[in-house]
């Protein structure tokens, strides 16, 4: 800092004594350097964590969605005229199909093969729909549960044209009668 004009030497002195002083405290101490420096690189290893890219390896897979839950079904049959195909049954598909349901295998084999088709087979008949007017008997039929990750409410009759290729696309899941 140059010193005023109207200064004395002496005090000259004195402000080039000082202003060395002054330098030094405006540096940062080293503790605190290190601190800064830990923090740009915990942050910078931090932004390389989240972009995947450090030798630590990618962040692990947040359980965003479980996975889905395997098919289960409850299908209860009435009025068939057939004992064995009257009930309740339950039926679960995944890794080994289960349930008490007498064609689990095969029911969940189609249900399988519907899936791959993306075909809804639980979708009722569109109203607007034309359908022969034939009548496959009294047999009556509801299925319920989760089918594909989905809430399942689904009734079935063979009342005409329509609902008897409704229910027989669905067999075995739904019995094989004939009216």
């Amino acid at each position: 800092m140059p010193a005023a004009p109207t200064e004395s030497a002496e005090s000259a002195e004195s402000a080039v004594t000082v202003a060395p002083a002054v330098a030094v405290r405006t540096r940062p101490a080293p503790a605190l350097l290190e601190i800064r420096m830990l923090r740009r690189i915990a942050l910078a290893s931090l932004a390389t964590a989240a972009a995947g890219t450090t030798g630590l390896g990618p962040l692990p897979p947040l359980p965003l969605l479980a996975p889905p839950a395997p098919d289960a079904l409850t299908v209860a049959v009435s009025r068939s005229g057939h004992p064995e195909a009257d009930g309740t049954f339950e039926l679960r598909c995944g890794d080994r199909p289960g349930g008490d349901h007498p064609a689990a295998e095969r029911a969940c084999e189609r249900l399988e093969r519907l899936a791959e088709a993306d075909e809804d087979p639980f979708r009722p008949v569109p109203e607007d729909r034309v359908c022969a007017q034939v009548y496959g008997g009294p047999v009556l039929a509801r299925v319920t549960g989760t089918w594909q990750g989905r809430e399942v409410d689904a009734r079935f009759s063979r009342a005409n044209g329509c609902e008897i290729d409704r229910w027989e696309n669905l067999e075995p899941v739904l019995p094989l009668v004939r009216g």
